[in-house]
């Protein structure tokens, strides 16, 4: 069964829910603050995203309640003959609502934003230690193919 939820664009009322969301994990919790009131920089960031339309902070939105949360950036490109990627980033499910189907539900939906945007391509970056998840992108039919890097500023 899938938990009925209603995927769609972020507010700034949800913003305090996506932090929480991405400060519930192991990661998360070392590098969010999902204190009260919210710190300037989520603030700041989300007006950022509102004002690029490259940007898409999405919620799952379960009767009022955001249960999920993924950033989508559509990126413009000259390689595969000017095509452009959509790059998925900051998935997170809350656990409680894990198994059901709903984060293959709203990989569909985030995938069909991108195919309205005319993406030739759909990737992603997870943490290395993140078992589960790469398992649930496997069976989503994404391919390891790339080894990432990051240089911390």
């Amino acid at each position: 069964m899938i938990l009925s939820a209603a995927f769609r664009p972020a507010t700034r009322d949800d913003l305090s829910a996506i932090v929480a969301l991405l400060a519930a994990d192991q990661l998360g919790a070392i590098r969010e603050d999902a204190s009260e009131p919210l710190a300037e920089c989520y603030v700041r960031a989300y007006a950022a995203m509102q004002d690029d339309p490259n940007q898409l902070l999405a919620v799952a939105d379960a009767a009022g309640e955001i249960i999920g949360t993924l950033q989508l950036t559509f990126i413009p490109g000259l390689s595969r003959s000017g095509s452009w990627r959509g790059q998925i980033e900051a998935v997170r499910i809350a656990a409680d609502h894990r198994g059901p189907g709903l984060g293959n539900a709203f990989f569909e939906w985030a995938i069909a934003q991108c195919r309205e945007r005319g993406c030739s391509l759909v990737q992603l970056t997870t943490d290395r230690s993140r078992a589960d998840a790469h398992r649930f992108y496997d069976r989503l039919g994404f391919e390891a193919s790339h080894m990432g890097y990051k240089l911390r500023l």
